[in-house]
């Protein structure tokens, strides 16, 4: 009796390890609406023109298969330089908007920080993607200038 209860217990043990082991992180998954690019130094003179700050910019890219609304979603810095999704602004699934620093008219691909000022820092800067209650969907970091972009 106490050899089969032992190999009973033995048993249910591998099992739940078993399939604890197939189970993965919240973390490792990939987050509903990434940040795939970020081009932090815009090419030629940084002279703070519009056609310069709207070439410093930052792609986020619907990885679910249905449309996600990011309302109240926020972009920001290091620095907590915060770009806000006002309105309804619906990403479909597999699409990408391009938030750009400067001025410009509002797509459903390109929208406008409105900046009158770089937001990435050239030398190293982390671009955080928070839904609409504040928590964190998706970071990127990098450290140092290198191609002026990163992909993430």
């Amino acid at each position: 009796m106490t050899r089969r209860l032992l190999g009973l217990v033995a048993a249910l043990a591998v099992a739940v390890s078993g399939s604890l082991a197939v189970a993965t992180p919240a973390q490792a998954a990939t987050p509903a609406i990434e940040i795939t690019k970020v081009y932090y130094d815009s090419p030629g003179v940084d002279n703070r023109s519009n056609k310069s700050l709207n070439a410093e910019w930052v792609r986020l890219t619907n990885r679910r298969s249905s449309t996600i609304n990011l309302k109240n979603w926020t972009l920001r810095d290091k620095a907590n330089h915060v770009y806000k999704f006002s309105g309804d602004f619906k990403l479909a699934k597999g699409k990408s908007v391009v938030i750009h620093t400067g001025k410009g008219t509002n797509t459903a691909g390109h929208r406008y920080w409105g900046s009158g000022n770089y937001i990435w820092n050239n030398t190293g800067d982390i671009a955080y993607l928070r839904n609409a209650s504040g928590k964190l969907i998706d970071s990127c970091k990098w450290t140092k200038k290198g191609n002026g972009y990163t992909n993430c």
